[in-house]
């Protein structure tokens, strides 16, 4: 009985991401925010759907009424999210919160069934990180002067990297981070943002090409301090934002070229440093023929997924455990194997409207700043998922980064949250943007319409305002003219 439920319960789950999927960009075809709203709720719904099919498999599956209580924690996290948002930031995008809200189910779903504890603690940092994201919409709308704070943002991204290089610990053959009273920290994951940061600022103070040379200068210190510390995945992912925000700015097909060249110089120089990034190049080109040698991680995901074909095997009915280190960089081929691939790529089709909305976010925002912090982010966040997911299924290289918001990590989904919340503060002062523009509109054409209606008036105003030479009015200049007259004559 219990195989016919896990059985059907695959195809329900596939048939409610789908319809979901489908939600996510069928909602920009609508312009009557009622309909949009009720589509926006619709999709709540399904989450919450796939959410307690998923939980009611693995409790039948493990008989561990632990499962249970941590299906109702999550539910109440995930309500609290929509609901305080809802309330604090009525503005905010609704569609964002959803995406984040559905992402993070997914990743809560399969890191449960690969090891409940990691899971438990991913809970803990998605509440603590989801409790201090909260603030950040409302520090982006007040705040006025971030735009000022160039200099702090380079320093404390260069400080931040350094600190690991002296300090770090070596995990994977990179120096990812340090543990303080055993907890792990990546500064790499926050130092994206604060990079964004710094980038936006320095674009908007100038674009001279003096200025751009400082701020390529500083971007490429960033990026050779991670390579120091091995640390490749994060440094490409800051070597492409940059790439990106440059061109953007600047609109200069030769920076970008020149970047490209360099980086291009800079991969061919790691291949032959590093052993470990020519051992993921070898890999790459063939991963069963280098089985014993590196290939196996890569050759187990293909297998993975290719096991679960387009439909999935189910929830436990795999073998995800066989695929090392599957909570975390190779979380795609977990989801693949036991939720099938069409549940994958729905999941990747999240990743992309999330992108799409930072982007719609990004070319709607009139201050210049803004804009680029939304690009840059929108753009961190995408290509990390790229990255990610194009390792996993031999597309490219694997890099080691996670699938933000799925994978397990702690510094990694404490930087997507605030990531997510940046944007929707973002989203608000696009917001108040748009209602500054339509109050200074209603000013004018009420100026124009009282001009219309009393043109006597309208006149009379004009002459009155007719100003002398010197500054003064015409009657005050005759009556000053006078004055003069009448003592000349005394």
């Amino acid at each position: 009985m219990v195989n016919i439920v896990v059985e059907l319960s695959k195809y329900l789950m596939i048939l409610l991401i789908v319809m979901y999927t489908y939600l996510c960009f069928s909602v920009f075809g609508y312009y009557d925010p009622y309909i949009q709203k009720r589509m926006l709720r619709k999709q709540n719904v399904l989450m919450f759907m796939i959410h307690i099919v998923a939980f009611a498999v693995m409790y039948l599956e493990k008989k561990d009424v632990k499962i249970l209580a941590f299906y109702a924690i999550q539910v109440i996290l995930f309500v609290a999210v929509i609901l305080l948002y809802h309330m604090l930031y009525p503005q905010s995008s609704r569609l964002v919160i959803n995406n984040m809200c559905m992402l993070l189910c997914i990743g809560m779903i399969i890191l449960t069934r690969l090891n409940y504890e990691k899971a438990v603690k991913q809970y803990v940092i998605a509440a603590g990180g989801i409790a201090i994201s909260l603030a950040v919409p409302v520090i982006i709308r007040k705040f006025k002067l971030l735009s000022e704070w160039r200099k702090l943002y380079a320093a404390a991204g260069i400080a931040s990297l350094a600190i690991v290089v002296v300090v770090g610990q070596v995990s994977y053959g990179a120096k990812l981070g340090f543990s303080i009273g055993g907890i792990s920290i990546q500064p790499s994951e926050l130092v994206k943002i604060i990079f964004v940061f710094f980038v936006a600022s320095s674009f908007k103070m100038s674009l001279e090409f003096r200025d751009i040379v400082i701020t390529t200068a500083l971007a490429a210190f960033h990026v050779l301090i991670l390579v120091v510390s091995k640390d490749l995945g994060a440094a490409l992912i800051i070597f492409v934002v940059y790439l990106v925000m440059l061109y953007v700015a600047t609109h200069q097909f030769l920076y970008v070229l020149a970047g490209v060249s360099a980086g291009s110089a800079a991969s061919v120089a790691a291949y032959y440093l590093f052993n470990h990034v020519k051992t993921r190049v070898v890999v790459w080109k063939d991963p069963f023929a280098n089985y014993d040698n590196g290939g196996y991680q890569v050759a187990q995901s293909l297998f993975a997924i290719g096991t679960g074909g387009w439909f999935g095997m189910g929830l436990f009915q795999g073998m995800p455990d066989n695929i090392p280190v599957a909570d975390e960089d190779f979380i795609f081929s977990a989801i693949s194997e036991e939720m099938g691939l069409i549940f994958a790529l729905c999941t990747i089709l999240i990743c992309v409207s999330c992108y799409v909305m930072f982007l719609n976010i990004a070319m709607q925002l009139y201050n210049f700043f803004y804009k680029m912090v939304a690009l840059g982010l929108g753009t961190c966040y995408i290509f990390q998922a790229f990255l990610n997911i194009g390792g996993v299924t031999k597309f490219i290289p694997s890099t080691g980064v996670t699938l933000p918001l799925v994978s397990y990590g702690g510094s990694s989904l404490l930087s997507t949250l605030i990531m997510f919340a940046i944007i929707q503060g973002l989203y608000i002062v696009r917001e108040d943007e748009e209602e500054d523009i339509e109050r200074r509109k209603k000013e004018r054409l009420r100026a124009k319409r009282s001009r219309q209606a009393f043109p006597e008036r309208a006149r009379k105003t004009g002459d009155d305002s007719e100003r002398a030479p010197q500054g003064r009015p015409k009657r005050q200049e005759k009556s000053w003219g006078k004055a003069r007259k009448e003592q000349r004559i005394r």
